[in-house]
């Protein structure tokens, strides 16, 4: 199958395997966030950084070893997207983090993400809808499947249009406070 890929890429042609698109060099795969982590996890191990914008607090980490995710870096992160305002943890969904790796691979810059919102409880969900009309009643910040970011280095319009190049789940862009949401939910933007 490699040599088939590398002899398309060669030729520039397409594969079509799915409705999702993936752009490797100049080949074009068909992309899900189930299929990377699949493909990613015999490449090499996977990792994030992160600068929390609140708390101050980074974390550099090694999530995934080339052949599964490392239950305790999990953890870790677990604890660092918590909710900082009720000191709440929930698990986040693996295939977030995997969706932030392929992000900072697309766009070419492996900085660190600032996080604006990671994991958000119940109650920091309705205190924050109370202030806002951008917060959904049903937000997937209170599954661990969304985070709000920046990644350093990059323009927050780039990083909206890779996201959503990417296909993998939910992406809004909100100018005016510079970050983007990236989710695991259904495909949208806005």
């Amino acid at each position: 199958m490699l040599k088939q890929i590398q002899s398309l890429s060669n030729n520039n042609q397409a594969i079509q395997i799915s409705k999702r698109i993936f752009t490797f060099g100049a080949l074009t795969l068909p992309f899900s966030a189930a299929a990377f982590a699949k493909k990613m996890s015999s490449r090499s191990q996977r990792e994030l950084s992160f600068y929390h914008t609140h708390t101050g607090n980074k974390l550099s980490i090694i999530y995934h070893d080339g052949e599964s995710h490392l239950t305790p870096a999990l953890h870790k992160i677990n604890q660092f997207l918590g909710d900082f305002r009720t000191g709440e943890i929930h698990d986040i969904d693996t295939h977030l983090l995997d969706a932030l790796y392929l992000l900072q691979q697309k766009t070419g810059v492996e900085k660190h993400f600032e996080v604006i919102s990671g994991y958000r409880s119940p109650k920091t969900n309705v205190s924050l809808r109370s202030k806002s009309n951008g917060v959904a009643k049903r937000s997937l910040h209170m599954q661990g499947k969304a985070i709000d970011i920046r990644l350093n280095g990059v323009n927050t319009k780039i990083l909206r249009d890779t996201a959503i190049a990417m296909k993998v789940g939910g992406v809004g862009y909100y100018h005016r406070s510079d970050f983007i949401h990236l989710d695991t939910g259904r495909v949208r933007y806005w």
